[in-house]
């Protein structure tokens, strides 16, 4: 399983994915979720994929060779961040329909959900969720953030804290509590985590990978869980 989160915000966009993939409890590997696609002073894009490894990896290939083409169409060209979401959604629509001819073929879900933020110069950062379908939503003001995988043990949080003029530093607070109340949830969801903010109109992405002993990591986990445990014993 995965856990990813994007958000939109007045001062930029926030980015952050689980590596874990699991094909049972004896098949547990390490993947990078989280795709990176910048020209830095022109445009940073980020994609946070969640659902069949296969699928997203040849969507994600797909995208990197028609990057290397100046005539095709690609990530690098289009003009704006709306013509990236469809690029990438056409293309989730043509590898599905390759793979499985739009089915279910044999218990395989070849499905992929896509998070894709990020800015081009002319325009504002925009954020969108793309479904396996191909077709998208966009992020607003009054809905700032997508979640995509396992999203139910992290969202609490993220409804109480999180509105569109929240700081980039109080979003990635917020994003990594969210992942610790997931991975202390549900074993398909695990460290290390990769994280990636972005400041409106800096084209560059500040990125991390967090790991099991990521400091502040810990200490956050351990401040909001003795945070928690002496608030529950206030209350009447």
């Amino acid at each position: 399983m995965t856990y990813c989160v994007a958000m939109r915000l007045r001062a930029g966009l926030v980015f952050a994915a689980d590596t874990r993939t699991n094909a049972g409890v004896d098949h547990i590997a390490t993947f990078c979720k989280m795709h990176v696609f910048e020209r830095r002073g022109e445009r940073s894009l980020v994609l946070l994929t969640s659902g069949n490894l296969a699928t997203a990896q040849c969507v994600i290939s797909h995208l990197c060779e028609r990057a290397q083409h100046e005539d095709e169409l690609n990530l690098y060209s289009v003009g704006s961040m709306f013509g990236a979401a469809q690029l990438v959604g056409d293309t989730i629509n043509e590898v599905i329909e390759r793979s499985s001819h739009g089915q279910h073929i044999g218990g395989v879900d070849f499905g992929l959900n896509v998070l894709l933020g990020g800015q081009i110069a002319g325009e504002r950062p925009r954020l969108f969720q793309i479904y396996p379908q191909g077709n998208f939503i966009e992020a607003t003001e009054d809905t700032p953030y997508f979640q995509i995988g396992e999203v139910k043990y992290g969202k609490p949080i993220l409804d109480r804290i999180i509105n569109f003029d929240t700081s980039l530093d109080h979003a990635k607070k917020c994003t990594l509590i969210s992942f610790d109340s997931t991975i202390r949830s549900n074993l398909s969801v695990g460290m290390p985590i990769d994280y990636a903010g972005y400041e409106e109109d800096s084209f560059e992405l500040k990125i991390e990978r967090l790991l099991e002993n990521d400091e502040y990591f810990l200490r956050l986990r351990q401040a909001w869980g003795n945070g928690l445990r002496q608030q529950f014993e206030q209350l009447p």
